[in-house]
């Protein structure tokens, strides 16, 4: 092979290599700003149930919402009165412009209604007494 088709190849595969390497990165970028930084909040990590209805917002779903208070989805669907067939991977903001393009926000306030109708009841622990 002579030098000059050994230089041809060798600048055609890093040309190769840049153009896969700079596919991925828009990809990955693309990726990371759909993310937004949203995290799940602590008391999801430990599995319990949260109680402030006022930390839902708009780009929770349905299901995640039930995970997160223990409340049962299909209640929550109900005082929709929405189908949880292909709704479950909307969020309230998509489920409000799907079925309430007029009312802003009112999905997210009847969720919050619904999930302080259906919390599950506070378990009280009795504080344990001294041993002598």
């Amino acid at each position: 092979m002579t030098p000059f088709k050994r230089r041809a190849l060798v600048t055609a595969l890093i040309g190769l290599g840049l153009v896969i390497v700079g596919f991925f990165g828009l990809r990955t970028a693309r990726a990371f700003r759909q993310f937004h930084g949203h995290r799940p909040p602590t008391s999801f990590e430990t599995q319990q149930a949260e109680t402030d209805v006022q930390l839902i917002r708009d780009w929770m779903t349905i299901p995640f919402i039930a995970r997160m208070y223990h409340v049962p989805a299909p209640a929550l669907y109900k005082a929709l009165d929405i189908s949880p067939h292909d709704n479950k991977d909307k969020s309230l903001k998509r489920l409000n412009e799907e079925y309430f393009p007029e009312q802003q926000g009112i999905v997210e306030e009847k969720v919050k209604a619904a999930v302080t109708e259906n919390l599950p009841p506070a378990i009280s622990i009795p504080p344990t007494a001294p041993s002598p």
